[in-house]
């Protein structure tokens, strides 16, 4: 590696280092220095266990846990005496720790009653059980009235020695003064997380609410049953769950605690796994030790938010490690800057890997959960990929030095004996005076030998070919036409018929659409070119005429011009175009050694391009433009030229997989890389559809059973919003570099491109389960009502569209008010509408357009011969 790719590894390794210390920058809180009065307790931290699952806590387990909270707490409190919770007691007692022991009650006698004997048991055996608990929130959840709460406190009192309460919300006791007045003392719970109280005015909110009972209730002994704060968990209004949060909350209490000399129990010892499924993430974290008996957090110094993040990071830049190496040690045609910015987007993507699967890795993930986590982050590696693809692409462009393959039109007149050109122009069913008016354009060729064949494939009606059949008769023996009757195939059936008849002496075939006006200077600009044998065909790019004066047509005209001034001129950098059946100049030997145009594929133009690479030949691309023919006049045809190239894409690859695989020897790897990566794009796009159903399946499952759902963490949330932004601003910056057209024209080519997102995934799917030649009928819209031909059009995104925000109102609406991460949510649902928006967008400013204006010039791009 040269230095300068040395000095860039080294910034972005320390821009990453940087990034993680930024991000987890220590916290300093009010520090705590004593042991804590008590600690919740349940045996069930270990990640395999879970009451709801009929498991028992073990007595070897509970010593551990004993023997870990011994010096730190000074007591503990139990929620259960028939789950192994009763042999907390005399484990505890081995370690001098008195208990507080509670029943769980449910209102249902099998359940209540042996809960109750072994309280009463409990307390009779075991000395260190000093005061009893006769159901936890069991009034909150409704499981039982008050003055069933009151018969049972009563009972308890008779059998046991002990002071008797019950443990409810501080609000239960503020509304039942009777039951203050049946127990011993109060056990209230102060959990201000729950109630959406910011950390700031948490602990004084707690004090508030405990000042509040006090001041009620002056002669009965307070105690804290529950007070606490998650580390981990959605936002409830303006409480956040985080690891600092819970430390902040932790130590300012104790402090508070001991200065007023309170009774209390922090909520909890361990981490609880198994709780995901009854209180979601929130629920597993109150722990002040982890799963694995680890405290989560000091007592005293600075807190981090992720105490491991030098790990993390560590691991992180040794994912990207070699990535990095590579990209830096090979290309040295890129300036400093693009060097810098690439190299920080694959590090980037490194960090954002560890961080998703670091998050992944939680304990005691829910069923649907791990589900979840496994598909977002498979969703989330392909958009990370395509990311990567997009960055290089717009790397290449703007910090390029030079172009190694940069080919200019030749301006030398051509000779007599110039080499014989065939001209092919397959035609389906199209206006006479259009393919006339290309026919004049060739006849202006300043090129002094070539031939022209119309190829008419399959028009029934002779009042459209016999037009055309009489004006090439007019223009000389140059021009000769051919009308193909229930001929096979096609426009590659169209093109290998015209070989047959194509003249002896011609060395070179060149195909035009029968919509394209041609330069005079095409040939002479172009043919020299083939002067080097391992020249296989010379392409021009695709433009396009009589656009300016539609808002569509200008919107559509300018995404089509992406990909032939930008894709096209970085893949002709490693010879790996991609052949277009427009504008297209073949070497005739080459064409017959490859087998002709294939039939069997709908996009035969790409697929002959890709056989010719994998002869041996090179293409040569020139981004001056030589001909132009006439844009899709309505989104429907725009949408089906574009379901044929996706669909065409996937057939292709299946087809040539082999010679693409890493074992393949036919292609090069900058020519594996372009003809896979550059259709990974519509790949996600076939994703993007999967995306959105999962959405709106996913949100129908927070909204009807948000026991067994969860809004997904904001580690996949965060960066896929973040990769959209970055295929906006990118697609931005490219047009900027390479596109000439204003800024809201470059707004108008992504609306136009991201309309057809739901086409290219129909097309996708499509193509991966099926092999054949898909009929893909054009709307007949002309005759339909404005706003009826704009749903015609649209339908299947005007449907996806108000499916994902309907969801995405259904959820702000539901969860909203106490959720933040509903927003979160929705706003990714809303990101995943914007292609189907686009789509109605662009229908709209098609059928308006003619709504106003009242006319069609005829439809200019065939079903069969299109591009």
């Amino acid at each position: 590696m040269r230095k300068r790719a040395i000095a860039v590894l080294i910034l972005v390794i320390l821009g990453n280092v940087g990034a993680w210390a930024l991000w987890n920058r220590p916290v300093a809180e009010r520090s705590w220095g004593g042991a804590i009065n008590g600690v919740s307790y349940t045996p069930f931290h270990d990640p395999n266990k879970s009451p709801t699952r009929g498991d028992r806590g073990n007595a070897d387990d509970i010593d551990k846990d004993m023997a870990t909270l011994e010096g730190s707490v000074k007591g503990v409190r139990t929620y259960s005496t028939t789950d192994g919770s009763e042999q907390v007691a005399p484990v505890a007692r081995k370690y001098g720790l008195p208990v507080t022991a509670g029943a769980w009650i449910a209102g249902k006698p099998e359940i209540d009653e042996p809960e109750i004997n072994g309280l009463i048991k409990l307390a009779r055996e075991n000395n260190n059980v000093r005061r009893v608990l006769v159901g936890n929130e069991a009034i909150l959840r409704t499981d039982i009235s008050v003055p069933q709460a009151i018969e049972l406190v009563k009972r308890v009192k008779k059998k046991v020695a002990v002071p008797v309460s019950i443990a409810e919300p501080w609000h239960v006791w503020l509304q039942h003064p009777e039951l203050a007045e049946a127990v011993d003392f109060l056990a209230i719970h102060l959990l201000p997380y729950w109630e959406g109280v910011p950390i700031d005015d948490a602990v004084n909110y707690a004090m508030f609410r405990y000042n509040e009972l006090k001041t009620k209730y002056p002669n009965k002994h307070i105690l804290i049953s529950e007070i606490g704060w998650p580390a981990d968990g959605p936002w409830r209004r303006g409480a956040e769950a985080s690891q600092v949060n819970q430390a902040k909350f932790i130590r300012t209490f104790l402090n508070v605690a001991a200065q007023n000399r309170l009774d209390y129990f922090i909520m909890e010892a361990f981490d609880q796994p198994w709780k995901r499924e009854i209180e979601g993430t929130a629920g597993t974290s109150w722990g002040l030790w982890d799963a694995w008996r680890a405290p989560k957090f000091p007592m005293a110094g600075e807190v981090l938010e992720v105490k491991n993040w030098p790990y993390m990071c560590a691991t992180s830049i040794a994912v990207s490690f070699l990535p990095l190496v590579f990209f830096l040690g090979r290309r040295r045609d890129l300036k400093v800057g693009g060097l810098l910015f690439y190299g920080a987007l694959i590090q980037a993507v490194g960090s954002v890997l560890v961080f998703t699967v670091t998050a992944a890795s939680a304990a005691g993930l829910a069923t649907t959960t791990e589900i979840a986590w496994g598909f977002l982050i498979f969703c989330q590696l392909v958009l990370l990929c395509v990311m990567l693809i997009d960055g290089l692409e717009l790397t290449e462009v703007v910090w390029q030095e030079s172009f190694r393959r940069k080919f200019q039109p030749c301006s030398a007149a051509p000779l007599p004996t110039a080499p014989k050109v065939s001209i092919h122009v397959p035609c389906y069913n199209e206006p006479p005076h259009m393919v006339i008016e290309t026919l004049d354009a060739l006849a202006r060729l300043d090129y002094p030998n070539f031939e022209v064949l119309l190829l008419d494939n399959n028009t029934k009606d002779p009042e459209v070919w016999k037009p055309v059949e009489q004006y090439c008769r007019q223009l000389g023996p140059r021009f000769r036409f051919f009308h193909l009757d229930n001929w096979p195939g096609f426009k590659a059936g169209a093109l290998n018929f015209g070989l047959t008849v194509t003249a002896e002496d011609a060395q070179h075939i060149a195909v035009i659409d029968s919509d394209y006006q041609v330069h005079p200077d095409w040939l002479k600009a172009t043919i020299p070119h083939f002067d080097r044998p391992e020249v296989g065909f010379v392409q021009s790019p695709q433009d396009y005429r009589e656009w300016d004066e539609d808002l569509f047509q200008r919107m559509i005209n300018w995404e089509y011009a992406g990909f032939f001034h930008i894709g096209m001129i970085q893949r002709n950098e490693r010879n790996a175009i991609i052949q277009h059946g427009t504008m297209t100049i073949i070497r005739k030997t080459a064409l017959e050694e490859t087998g002709r145009w294939g039939e069997w594929c709908i996009t035969e133009d790409a697929d002959l391009g890709l056989r010719l690479f994998e002869h041996g030949y090179e293409a040569v691309y020139m981004p001056e433009s030589f001909g132009k023919g006439l844009v899709p006049d309505s989104f429907s045809a725009y949408k089906t030229q574009r379901f044929r190239w996706a669909y065409g894409a996937v057939q292709i690859l299946k087809h040539h997989w082999r010679e693409l695989a890493p074992r393949g020897k036919r292609l090069n790897g900058g020519q594996k890389y372009h003809f896979i990566t550059g259709w990974l794009p519509w790949f996600a796009d076939a994703a993007h559809m999967i995306f959105g159903i999962a959405g709106i399946i996913w949100s129908l499952g927070l909204l009807l059973f948000p026991k067994y759902f969860e809004f997904p963490p904001n580690a996949f949330m965060i960066p896929t919003l973040s990769v959209f932004a970055f295929k906006v601003a990118a697609s931005l910056w490219l047009y900027e570099a390479r596109v000439k057209c204003g800024f809201w024209d470059k707004v108008g080519a992504a609306v136009a491109g991201m309309a057809l997102t739901h086409t290219v995934g129909r097309a996708m799917w499509l193509g991966m389960f099926t092999s054949g030649r898909p009929f893909v009928r054009t709307p007949k819209c002309e005759d339909k009502p404005a706003l009826m031909a704009v749903f015609l059009m649209a339908q299947e995104e005007i449907a996806l569209l108000v499916a994902l925000w309907g969801a995405a109102l259904a959820i702000v609406l539901v969860f909203g008010h106490e959720n933040r991460d509903a927003f979160m949510w929705s706003g990714l649902l809303v990101v995943q509408s914007l292609p189907y928006l686009a789509a109605l967008i662009t229908s709209l400013i098609n059928v308006f357009r003619e709504f106003h204006f009242g006319h069609r010039r005829p439809q200019p791009v065939p079903v069969e011969a299109a591009h």
